[in-house]
């Protein structure tokens, strides 16, 4: 259809835009790096000048952090430019611009696998491009976008493994290395091969051997991580999360029971522990499949969508359920990977009892509504103009005017509304208020520091380019564990207290330390009366975040 170099031109232009649109006020909007960012920042730092994390291990396969244990595919990913630009806003923003970008173009080679189409492949990296949901998760660093491009390429060597058999070693690597990435990948990816197993079953019995040695060699490389899934702190950071959650589930099943009329046999029945488990994640699963999550509203959680869109456009609405449609009737060879795909990415976060429904761990379903949409468009504008040429154009120009006015829509709103509304929960202040402190460093015997937002010491660490062998060696650090997350209460000259909590007062720390001079970094609500506020630093909605005062 097309010419070889137009196509390439087209897929040049694409790329360039999906770079733009990632790239274009990175470390403005968002408004700040969020307590991962910063984490994942000062630990690929840390790495990069002592070859160990924060905790002083050495080149660790997970990363403690807060508590969460991070994988450590984005941490190693983001040392290059860390190296290059130094540890700031710009240096953490820029890998994942670059990933994402790279992911509209793998995009685009699996669609061509796929369909065997130039057309549908450009048009699905488009959409790709053009994203809500992946541009929302490829302009700040979130690892379960990196965990999508090895997913992407993954699947791509497995389409094209039908082929060529000896592909699926390919397959394999960039499966494991998604599975090192981020914990989305590592639920999925096992759902996805047992389901997918039964349709092509005859094309795998044909390669045996190839089939039975690309598995082992997956299992190989996911050893490393394999007992920490099963059985280590993995499976612990899991049980917090999950909708089984003994602390939380026995309660909940028992405030229904006795908030319940029904005859006592009744209440067994209805409220027990596999009804519950079997409601809430079937709940949780068909919560991704509503309007309202795909082209409305999208995902709750202000840090993983930018809120008042879906996470696709409504204008693909009627475009995905024809190219659903569409490839189960042309029996495209490749349709049940297609389903599979779509239908398992949103299991593992249906397990889990969280801000449902999820954008960040289910991104592993973007592409697939983009094929989805990309066939649909592809077939129902060559059917129009083989039909009537006059009707293809004025389609085709209201669709473009259509898609036009949401995306603009979107672009305004991202860059206008979006920064100011949800400043807050970005975390945004931490960088002025330690920028502050920094120029008056020297003057303080003590810097206080609430930790109201959270996670102030990592803030502290990121934007003072804190040395981390002085760090990892501190003989004042203290750090403290709940049974969910770790905080850290003292390095250095600075201490983390909740200001806020009955006790902490900041006259109570002044008494606590007498004769030190001390700087306090408070919230409004934390600071005492008639106080000398030396700087203040607010929201970008104009609402007080800290107050700086002796």
């Amino acid at each position: 259809m097309f010419s070889k170099r137009i196509c390439f031109l087209v897929l040049f232009f694409v790329v360039i835009l999906s770079f733009f649109f990632r790239f274009y006020r990175l470390t403005s909007v968002p408004p700040s790096l969020n307590w991962d960012e910063v984490s994942i920042g000062y630990n690929a730092y840390s790495i990069l000048k002592t070859g160990k994390d924060e905790w002083g291990d050495f080149l660790p396969l997970h990363f403690k952090s807060y508590g969460e244990y991070k994988l450590p595919g984005q941490v190693y990913f983001s040392i290059p430019a860390i190296a290059i630009f130094g540890l700031n806003d710009f240096s953490v923003r820029i890998t994942p611009v670059v990933y994402g970008t790279l992911t509209v173009l793998f995009v685009y080679f699996l669609s061509r696998e796929i369909f065997k189409s130039e057309a549908i492949a450009l048009i699905s990296a488009f959409f790709m491009g053009v994203s809500p949901w992946h541009i929302q998760l490829t302009r700040a660093s979130f690892e379960s976008s990196f965990a999508l491009m090895w997913v992407v390429l993954g699947m791509l060597f497995f389409v094209k493994s039908f082929r060529r058999s000896k592909l699926l070693f390919l397959s394999a690597l960039f499966f494991a290395l998604a599975m090192y990435t981020y914990n989305s990948a590592r639920g999925f990816l096992p759902f996805f091969a047992f389901f997918v197993l039964p349709f092509y079953l005859k094309d795998f019995l044909k390669e045996k051997k190839t089939v039975l040695l690309s598995s082992v060699f997956f299992l190989i490389l996911i050893l490393p991580i394999l007992h920490f899934f099963l059985i280590g702190e993995g499976k612990a950071r899991y049980k917090l999360v999950s909708v089984t959650d003994e602390a939380g589930l026995i309660p909940r099943i028992e405030e229904r029971r006795n908030l319940s009329d029904m005859p006592y046999i009744l209440k067994k029945i209805i409220y027990n522990r596999y009804t519950f488990i079997s409601y809430y994640t079937v709940k949780n699963y068909l919560s991704h499949f509503t309007p309202s999550f795909l082209f409305i509203n999208g995902a709750p959680h202000k840090q993983h969508h930018p809120q008042k869109i879906g996470e696709l456009y409504w204008i693909q609405a009627p475009f995905l359920l024809l190219g659903m449609y569409l490839i189960f009737k042309k029996k495209n060879k490749y349709r049940f990977i297609l389903l599979v795909w779509l239908l398992t990415a949103f299991i593992p976060v249906s397990l889990t009892r969280d801000s449902i429904p999820h954008a960040l761990r289910t991104l592993n379903a973007a592409p697939v509504y983009q094929f989805l949409t990309a066939v649909g468009v592809y077939y129902f504008f060559k059917y129009i103009r083989l039909k009537n040429i006059i009707a293809f154009y004025f389609f085709l120009a209201t669709t473009f005017f259509i898609f036009l006015f949401q995306f603009a829509k979107y672009q305004i709103y991202l860059y206008k509304e979006y920064p100011v509304l949800y400043s807050r929960d970005w975390q945004y202040g931490y960088k002025e208020a330690v920028n502050f402190l920094e120029k008056n460093y020297e003057k303080y015997d003590l810097i206080v520091f609430t930790r109201e937002y959270g996670e102030p010491h990592m803030f502290t660490l990121f934007y003072l380019n804190y040395p981390p062998d002085r760090f990892q060696g501190d003989k004042n650090l203290v750090r403290f564990e709940t049974y969910d997350w770790v905080r850290v209460l003292r390095f250095g000259k600075f201490y983390f207290p909740d200001l806020g909590d009955e006790g902490t007062t900041v006259n109570d720390v002044r008494k606590e330390f007498p004769g030190r001079k001390m700087l306090f970094i408070a919230t409004p609500d934390e600071t005492p009366d008639d106080t000398n506020i030396l700087y203040k630093v607010d929201f970008l909605n104009g609402k007080r975040a800290f107050n700086i005062f002796e």
